[in-house]
C-alpha cells in the first residue's frame, strides 16, 4: 500500500477526470492521498475533494511563489477542519529572483518572513510541515533550526538532494522522494539516497508535475508512485512490499491520519 504524501489534485488540470485518477490509483493500491496548500485560491476545491474522499486529505499554506497572497486569518480559518493535517507547501525557492540587487534581497526577506509564520502556524496547532527548498538549502536549515520546527516536524517534499538537509533527520523530519528519482539526471539523488534512514522516507508524485519515467512529458498522478517505490526499492536493494510497508508506517507517524 502507498501513500501519495504530495499530490495536487485541486489543479485544473484534473478538473475534466478527477474521478477517474483517483480510481486509477486505488486500483493500484495507492490508498491515501495528500493535497498540498499552495495557492490559497485554490483551497476551496482541496477541502472540497478531501470531504469527499475518506482516504484524502489536504494542508494548509502558501507556496513561495505565490507570497503575496499570503493570508495568515485564512489559514487559520481552515486548519482545524478534520481533514486538515499539515501546514505547507511552505519554504524559501530562490530560482527565479529578481536580476536587482536590492529586490533580489526583499524577496529573499518577504519569503523568509512567511515562511516563519507558517512554521509558527504549525507549531500552534501542532501539524507538521511540508517543506518546499530550491536553491536555498542553507537558508531554510537556519531557520527551520531558529525557529525550532523539531516541534512538530515535517517532509522536505521533493527532496533536493542536499547533504546539509540530511541533519534534518534528527530533528523530526522525513525525506519525500518522488518521480525525479526515475531520471537519468538525478545521480546525486541517487547517490545519497541510501543516507537516508528507511523510517525517514516518504512517497510523493507532486502531479501534475514531475512524471516519472517511463511516463515523462505526461500529466503525473498518484498511480505513478508505483514507479517511484519500485526504482527505491532497485535503489536500495530491498523488497519492495518491506519498503512500502515501511513508508507507510513512516506516513502514518508523521501525519497521524489513518489510511
Amino acid at each position: 500500500m502507498i501513500i501519495d504524501t504530495h499530490c495536487h489534485l485541486n489543479d485544473k488540470r484534473f478538473e475534466n477526470d478527477l474521478d477517474e485518477v483517483i480510481k486509477r490509483a486505488f486500483d493500484a493500491d495507492v490508498k491515501g492521498m495528500i493535497i498540498p496548500g499552495a495557492d490559497p485560491r485554490e483551497l476551496p476545491r482541496a477541502i472540497e475533494i478531501a470531504q469527499q474522499y475518506e482516504n484524502i486529505y489536504f494542508a494548509v499554506g502558501v507556496h513561495p511563489y505565490d507570497k503575496e497572497l499570503f493570508d495568515l486569518d485564512y489559514l487559520e480559518a481552515h486548519i482545524t477542519h478534520p481533514k486538515c493535517i499539515a501546514v505547507g507547501e511552505c519554504g524559501l525557492d530562490y530560482f527565479r529572483l529578481p536580476e536587482d540587487e536590492t529586490e533580489k534581497e526583499a524577496d529573499k526577506a518577504k519569503q523568509k518572513e512567511i515562511f516563519r509564520q507558517q512554521i509558527a502556524l504549525a507549531k500552534k496547532y501542532r501539524k507538521p510541515l511540508i517543506i518546499h527548498i530550491r536553491d536555498a538549502s542553507k537558508d531554510s536549515l537556519d531557520i527551520l533550526k531558529e525557529e525550532n520546527a523539531k516541534e512538530v516536524g515535517g517532509v522536505l517534499h521533493c527532496y533536493n538532494a542536499s547533504a546539509i538537509l540530511l541533519e534534518l533527520d534528527s530533528h523530526g523530519f522525513y525525506y519525500g522522494i518522488g518521480g525525479v528519482v526515475t531520471f537519468k539526471n538525478a545521480k546525486k539523488l541517487v547517490e545519497i539516497l541510501p543516507q537516508i534512514p528507511k523510517e525517514k522516507l516518504l512517497i510523493e508524485t507532486d502531479a501534475p508535475y514531475l512524471t516519472p519515467h517511463p511516463h515523462r512529458g505526461e500529466r503525473n498522478e498518484p498511480f505513478y508512485t508505483t514507479f517511484v517505490a519500485e526504482k527505491i526499492a532497485e535503489i536500495l536493494q530491498v523488497d519492495r512490499p518491506q519498503l512500502e510497508k515501511q513508508i507507510l508506517e513512516n506516513t502514518q507517524k508523521l501525519f497521524k491520519a489513518f489510511f
